[in-house]
């Protein structure tokens, strides 16, 4: 069997967004060896997004895409990244993300989350999808699990939703983006044993 680092310098992840689930997802993605990350994402960092969020107070106002690509670079300079600065349409998904081994859903908006994962299923039923669903507010930890339909893998506890009392917070955020990433190894790796 090929060294796990081996596998993972040719694979190609595509990232759906790049907030609280796509930077922390894709840094831990970046820290194992994936050869190329394919982020897409069309907002601009603010303060509040530093409570969850992989950037840094100095890049507040920046394009989000792009500065993540910074930050990955970073992190690991052996990774490509190649950042699409675009609200994400069905068609742009079929384009954009066409020859990632596996798709990682990570939007705030349901009807956003909803749109790729019908658009993955019905016209990339090959592509495994990873989504993130229920991590809002905090504690309770051991509710937070994954969940196979077919190519479909949700993470998260899938009840939790997003409020004024039940912010967005790191600790949930990361636990669960952290597990999208560990589901993308997982089938990598599982794939070529």
């Amino acid at each position: 069997m090929k060294n796990f680092k081996e596998i993972l310098k040719v694979k190609c992840i595509g990232i759906a967004g790049c907030g609280g689930l796509g930077s922390n997802c894709a840094a831990s993605l970046a820290r194992v060896g994936i050869g190329k990350l394919i982020i897409a994402d069309f907002d601009v960092i603010v303060e509040s997004n530093l409570n969850r969020q992989y950037f840094f107070y100095d890049q507040i106002g920046q394009k989000k895409s792009y500065a993540l690509r910074d930050n990955l670079s970073r992190i690991n300079p052996a990774v490509v990244v190649e950042a699409h600065d675009i609200k994400l349409r069905p068609s742009d998904i079929l384009n954009i993300f066409k020859d990632c081994d596996v798709i990682v859903e990570a939007f705030d908006l349901a009807e956003m989350k909803q749109m790729i994962i019908e658009t993955v299923l019905s016209d990339m039923p090959e592509k495994p999808i990873v989504s993130g669903v229920g991590l809002a507010g905090w504690g309770d930890s051991n509710s937070i699990h994954v969940k196979q339909v077919g190519n479909l893998f949700i993470c998260g506890d899938a009840l939790k939703e997003v409020s004024d009392e039940m912010p967005p917070l790191a600790p949930r955020v990361c636990i669960v983006a952290n597990m999208e990433a560990n589901v993308v190894m997982e089938i990598l790796l599982d794939k070529n044993n």
